[in-house]
């Protein structure tokens, strides 16, 4: 089984910048790909960002693509989502995934496991 955490979400302004983490909790972790989704109230889960095991695959949401970044240290067992340039919709629970596999993928049921998620509230 693996535990996932998340952090460093918050309440920030339009246009400014955060950046999430995720630790998890298994020696394989180098072997995961990764990935970010987020909920906003009253909606579906939506894909945000993914990585495979290596960093060489990046998959990104229209919706952030050229705004977030994904990237991940195997050494520290931690996924990051860096946010620029944050705007009132992206207001969500931010959630972190991991599957048993190297290769990312943008489906949320591609996922075996996921942590409790970190809010992110971005004020107009």
């Amino acid at each position: 089984q693996v535990q996932l955490v998340e952090s460093g979400g918050r309440l920030v302004q339009a246009g400014d910048s955060l950046r999430l983490s995720c630790t998890a909790s298994t020696p394989t972790f180098a072997n995961l790909a990764l990935g970010w989704f987020r909920q906003a109230p009253g909606m579906e889960r939506e894909f945000v960002a993914s990585i495979d095991w290596s960093s060489s695959t990046l998959y990104y949401a229209d919706s952030v693509k050229g705004r977030f970044t994904i990237s991940r240290d195997n050494a520290k067992n931690t996924v990051y989502l860096q946010m620029n340039s944050l705007r009132p919709e992206d207001t969500a629970l931010y959630y972190c995934a991991a599957r048993r596999t190297r290769i990312a993928t943008t489906y949320e049921q591609g996922y075996d496991y996921w942590g409790q998620g970190t809010q992110v509230t971005v004020s107009s």
